[in-house]
C-alpha cells in the first residue's frame, strides 16, 4: 500500500500541498486529477522522492520499484527490442550472470529466477507492447536514432510497462499517442498487475483504466471510488448540498444576529440575547466551495457559403509523386463534423494537408468554394509559436491595425486573461500555449477547421470548452484525435483512411475501438438479431465440453512446465559437458510457457462462453 500522510510542499513559498494525506492500496488502478498548476506532477516526483517533503512521510512497502516516464529514450544504435527488453534490469542481469557463472548451483538458482520472472517468452511479450503502441515487426528491429522525440516518448512508455514496476505513475501517457495507442494502453493498464496512478485529463481513459479518482484540490488529496463520471457526479452533489447547509447556516446566522441586536439592551431578554451570542460563536462556518473560473472558447462565425464547401473526384495525394492515398471520392459540407479513424502511418495527417491546401495533389478533380477560409491546428504550431513573444504581441503581428482592447477580448474570449496577454509564451502553461494556438488558427472565422490532436495539453474543463465551442461552431470540423470522449460528442460522420483510401465507416466509435482491441480476430457480419432465442442444450453441452478440455490442457502445461522447472533448477544440468542439453531444456521450457499463454487465452474464452450462453 501506498501511503500519503499529512504531507506538505511549497514553491517558491506557495503552498502546494498542505496537510495533504491518502492510502492506495496495492494493485488499485487511481486517476490523479486536478486543475492545472495545483501540483499533480510535483506530487509524483515527491513519490519518486526526487522532491524534499517539508512535512509528513510517504510510505511504500520495501524494496517496491517505482517506474514512469521522465523523458524520451535517447537517440541510440540499439533497436527499439532491445531498448525495450533493457528495461527489465533483473533480467537482463540474470542472464549476464548466467553466461558468466561457473558454480553449478549458482547457475540453477539463476535459471530458477529466470523462469519465475517469465524471462524466457520476454521478447514476445516486449514485441507485443511496441506492437500495441503502434510499431510493426520492422520498425522494432530498427535503431532508435531512425525514429522522431515523440516515437521515442512511445519507446519510452513500452520499456516502463515492459518492466512492470510495483507502483507505475504515468503524467498524460496519451499525449504523444493516437487514437489507436490510446485504446491500446486503455486495455493494457485495466490489466496491468500492480498499482497505477495515472495523470490524465481524457474521460474516456480514466472511465475505463481506473477504478478510483485521486483528486488534487486546495492543497488536499481525496480519494473517491469508482470512474472519472462517477467521480464528477459525486463531487457535483457534494458542491450542491455544502452550498445548501452554508446557505442555511448563513439565514441561521442572520436570524440569530438580529435577535441579538434588537434584545441585547432590554434586562428581560438580556439572557436570551446572550445565548445567542454563544451559539454564534460555537457556529462553525460551513466554507462556499470556491467556484472553477469558466473556461471558455469563443469561435469566430464564418458566412454561410454554398455547399460543398470541398470536393475531389478520383484524387490522389501523396510525396515525390508516390500516392499515399489514391481514388479520393470525397465532399464536405459547412455543417460536416467529421472524424478521421485509422491506424497511424495510414495518411489522416496526409489527407487534413491536402484538405487544409498545404499539400498539393497528384491527379484528380478538386473542387474548393470560392472565398473558403480554412483553419488549422495541430501539434507543431504549438511548439513553433515565439517564445520569446507574448500572447498579444502575436495577435498584434497579425491585427497590425486591430486595436488592443479587441485583441484583449479576443485572448480573453479563449481563456488568456490580463496576465496571460503579457506574458511571454515560453513561461506559459502548455494548456496557454494550445488555448492561444486554437485562437491564431481561428482568428480569420474559417468556414472550415481541421484540428489535429487539439486536446493535448488541454485539461478536462478546457476539454469539455473546446466540446462547447465546436458543437456551437457553424463551421465544418474534420477532427483527429486519440480523445475519444472529443470524437464522440463532436463527429457525426467517420472517415476510415486505411489501405490507400477513406470510405465511411459507417458504425460508432465503441465498434471501432471493439475493431482495434481485436484486429486479428476475422471480421465477420453480425448475425440478426433473435429475440428471446437461448442456446439449446446441446450446445450448451458442447461449451462445457470445450472447457473441460481447455481446463485439462491447461492443467497438463502446467504439470509439464513444473517438471521443466525442477529440471533446469538441477545443478548437474550445468556441468560443461551438458551445457548444450541445458539449452535444449531452456528452449522447451520457453514453448512449453508460450503454449501455457495460448491454452489459458482459449480457457477464458470458453468461460465466457458459457457465461454468456446462461445469460
Amino acid at each position: 500500500m501506498l501511503r500519503i500522510r499529512d504531507i506538505s510542499y511549497s514553491v517558491e513559498g506557495r503552498p502546494l500541498l498542505e496537510g495533504a494525506s491518502a492510502n492506495i492500496p496495492t494493485g488499485h488502478k487511481v486517476g490523479l486529477v486536478g486543475r492545472n498548476g495545483t501540483g499533480k506532477t510535483t506530487l509524483f516526483r515527491l513519490i519518486r522522492g526526487e522532491l524534499p517533503l517539508e512535512g509528513g512521510r510517504i510510505e511504500l512497502p520495501a524494496r517496491a520499484r517505482i517506474g514512469g516516464v521522465a523523458q524520451e529514450v535517447p537517440s541510440s544504435d540499439v533497436t527499439l527490442l532491445d531498448t525495450v527488453l533493457a528495461a527489465d534490469t533483473e533480467r537482463a542481469a540474470l542472464l549476464a550472470e548466467a553466461d558468466a557463472a561457473a558454480d553449478g548451483h549458482r547457475i540453477a538458482e539463476v535459471q530458477t529466477r529466470l523462469a519465475d520472472i517469465d524471462a524466457w517468452s520476454a521478447e514476445a511479450r516486449a514485441a507485443a507492447i511496441l506492437k500495441g503502441l503502434g510499431f510493426d515487426d520492422e520498425e522494432q528491429r530498427m535503431p532508435c536514432s531512425a525514429f522522431s522525440g515523440g516515437w521515442r516518448m512511445r519507446v519510452a512508455l513500452a520499456a516502463v510497462l515492459f518492466a512492470q514496476p510495483d507502483l507505475l505513475l504515468l503524467d498524460e501517457p496519451t499525449n504523444y499517442l493516437d487514437l489507436e495507442g490510446a485504446l491500446w494502453l486503455e486495455s493494457y493498464l485495466a490489466r496491468y498487475p500492480h498499482t497505477v496512478i495515472l495523470i490524465s485529463h481524457d474521460r474516456a481513459l480514466l472511465n475505463r483504466a481506473v477504478a478510483a479518482i485521486l483528486h488534487l484540490e486546495n492543497r488536499k488529496l481525496t480519494l473517491w471510488q469508482g470512474p472519472y463520471d462517477q467521480f464528477a457526479r459525486q463531487r457535483a452533489e457534494q458542491r450542491a448540498l455544502q452550498m445548501a447547509q452554508a446557505r442555511k447556516q448563513e439565514a441561521q446566522r442572520a436570524h440569530l444576529q438580529k435577535f441579538v441586536d434588537r434584545f441585547r439592551a432590554q434586562a428581560t431578554k438580556a439572557k436570551q440575547a446572550q445565548s445567542r451570542v454563544k451559539m454564534l460563536e460555537r457556529m462553525q462556518p460551513i466554507t462556499l466551495p470556491e467556484d472553477a473560473a469558466r473556461v471558455v472558447f469563443t469561435f469566430p462565425e464564418p458566412e454561410e457559403l454554398s455547399p460543398p464547401i470541398i470536393a475531389t473526384e478520383g484524387v490522389s495525394v501523396g510525396y515525390d509523386g508516390k500516392p499515399v492515398l489514391s481514388r479520393l471520392n470525397l465532399r464536405i459540407d459547412q455543417d460536416d463534423r467529421i472524424a478521421l479513424l485509422g491506424k497511424n502511418g495510414q495518411g489522416k495527417s496526409t489527407l487534413a494537408k491536402l484538405l487544409s491546401g498545404r499539400l498539393e495533389r497528384i491527379d484528380g478533380k478538386m473542387t474548393v468554394a470560392a472565398k473558403l477560409r480554412i483553419g488549422f491546428f495541430a501539434q507543431h504550431q504549438v511548439d513553433e509559436l515565439r517564445v520569446e513573444e507574448t500572447p498579444l504581441q502575436h495577435l498584434q503581428r497579425m491585427r497590425p491595425g486591430e486595436q488592443q482592447s479587441k485583441l484583449r477580448a479576443r485572448l480573453a474570449g479563449f481563456g488568456l486573461g490580463a496576465a496571460q496577454a503579457e506574458t511571454e509564451v515560453g513561461r506559459l502553461s502548455g494548456g496557454q500555449k494550445a488555448r492561444l494556438s486554437l485562437l491564431i488558427a481561428t482568428i480569420d472565422a474559417p468556414h472550415l477547421l481541421i484540428l489535429d490532436e487539439p486536446t493535448n495539453h488541454l485539461d478536462i474543463e478546457s476539454r469539455e470548452a473546446l466540446v462547447e465551442a465546436l458543437t456551437a461552431y457553424s463551421g465544418a470540423v474534420i477532427l483527429i484525435s486519440h480523445d475519444m470522449h472529443l470524437l464522440s460528442l463532436v463527429a457525426d460522420r467517420l472517415w476510415l483512411v486505411r489501405d490507400g483510401g477513406v470510405v465511411p465507416f459507417e458504425e460508432d466509435l465503441e465498434a471501432y475501438r471493439k475493431l482495434l482491441l481485436a484486429p486479428d480476430k476475422p471480421k465477420r457480419p453480425a448475425p440478426p438479431a433473435q429475440k428471446d432465442k437461448r442456446p439449446s442444450a446441446e450446445t450448451i453441452a458442447t461449451l462445457r465440453t470445450e472447457l473441460r478440455k481447455s481446463e485439462a490442457r491447461v492443467e497438463k502445461l502446467n504439470k509439464m512446465r513444473d517438471k521443466l522447472a525442477a529440471k533446469l533448477a538441477d545443478p548437474a544440468m550445468y556441468e560443461p559437458e551438458r551445457l548444450d542439453e541445458a539449452q535444449v531444456w531452456q528452449r522447451k521450457y520457453a514453448e512449453v510457457m508460450e503454449a501455457l499463454d495460448r491454452a489459458e487465452d482459449l480457457w477464458v474464452a470458453a468461460q465466457e462462453k458459457i457465461e454468456k450462453a446462461h445469460a
